[in-house]
């Protein structure tokens, strides 16, 4: 069966405002007010939480992982009791979604967000149950960019690996692809923002409502 494999933050949804929310909670805790701003550090909040912290301290110009370390987990807590305030599902992207399952494809997401807090976000969205898979960073001993995160996702949905593409909107889901010999659709919306052109992905996607017929033209 032909897959359609799609990241999620960033991809099907914009969850950047309630990732940064969750950042300046751990960061005003730590005694340093809101580090991060909308707009601003949208993209690094689809880098994790991790990422997150060292962007807001390097503003203080700190550079201390143990501190890094020791914050994760109060990050993922506070994203956790706050997941879906800000998130939005991108126009069009349900719909999209659902003609590609009509047309015959199979349709999963491989994310690098912890499991747990990929499948409340997509219950709370009220879409867990328009995906045949889903696989998240701690699924597997691996994740993204390791190729076989996206193969085991695709077995999951029953698919051939060989008939497979991935939609992301970073050089991570492209890495991914490329890893796995299949090709990609990056998105041009996601606040991840950059030249998406420059990573050489198979085709790039303005809107959902494109999706299938840029999907059809891979000839998967």
């Amino acid at each position: 069966m032909r897959s359609v494999v799609f990241d999620l933050d960033g991809t099907l949804m914009d969850t950047s405002g309630d990732l940064l929310a969750a950042a300046n909670t751990v960061f005003r805790a730590m005694g340093h007010g809101d580090l991060l701003e909308r707009g601003r550090d949208d993209g690094a909040a689809l880098k994790g939480g991790r990422f997150m912290l060292r962007r807001g301290l390097g503003y203080l110009g700190i550079e201390n992982e143990v501190l890094v370390d020791a914050n994760y987990r109060n990050i993922l807590e506070a994203y956790d009791s706050a997941i879906d305030v800000h998130t939005v599902i991108y126009p069009g992207a349900m719909e999209a979604v659902g003609r590609l399952r009509d047309a015959g494809y199979a349709v999963g997401i491989c994310t690098n967000k912890p499991e747990w807090l990929a499948e409340k976000l997509l219950r709370s969205k009220g879409v867990w149950d328009e995906f045949g898979a889903m696989l998240g960073a701690d699924t597997l001993p691996v994740r993204k960019p390791d190729p076989e995160h996206l193969f085991e996702t695709v077995r999951r949905l029953g698919g051939d690996l060989g008939r497979t593409c991935l939609v992301g909107d970073t050089d991570t889901d492209r890495n991914t692809a490329r890893n796995a010999g299949v090709p990609s659709i990056l998105v041009t919306f996601g606040p991840g923002g950059g030249d998406m052109l420059a990573l050489e992905p198979e085709a790039l996607l303005p809107h959902y409502d494109a999706l299938l017929d840029v999907v059809e033209d891979l000839n998967l």
